[in-house]
């Protein structure tokens, strides 16, 4: 299954000469995360992208004046909302999970005793 990304309107990703921007590793991976998923037939995209849209409008609805926009954000809250809906995670897993990861150290996952052949710059 092909997914139909919105390239206009309240769903459509940001982009820079028509190119996805991501401006941290974990924007792209929940990008993915939710792509796979749909593709894998776990959700659809209609069902995704309403989500995505409820959460955009409901920032946009509650953002305190000067608050800044994540579009990523919306996407991770999309994401957990159709995951759980659909009963693949339950509720009070996702937050737990959360808080285990984002309280590992810097670099814990991601040691070198480990063959891998990607790009990026290990401080070298």
């Amino acid at each position: 299954m092909t997914v139909e990304l919105d390239l206009d309107g309240i769903a459509a990703p940001p982009r820079s000469n028509g190119e996805l921007v991501f401006a941290e590793p974990w924007q792209s991976r929940a990008f993915g995360m939710a792509m796979s998923l749909t593709e894998a037939g776990a959700f659809t995209w209609d069902e995704f992208r309403e989500r995505l849209i409820d959460q955009i409008s409901s920032w946009e609805a509650d953002a305190a004046p000067g608050e800044c926009y994540s579009y990523y954000d919306c996407w991770v809250a999309a994401l957990e909302q159709v995951v759980v809906d659909k009963g693949l995670v339950a509720k009070g897993a996702l937050s737990d999970r959360g808080v285990e990861l984002v309280s590992r150290p810097a670099g814990y996952d991601h040691g070198h005793d480990h063959d891998h052949d990607h790009d990026h710059d290990h401080g070298h």
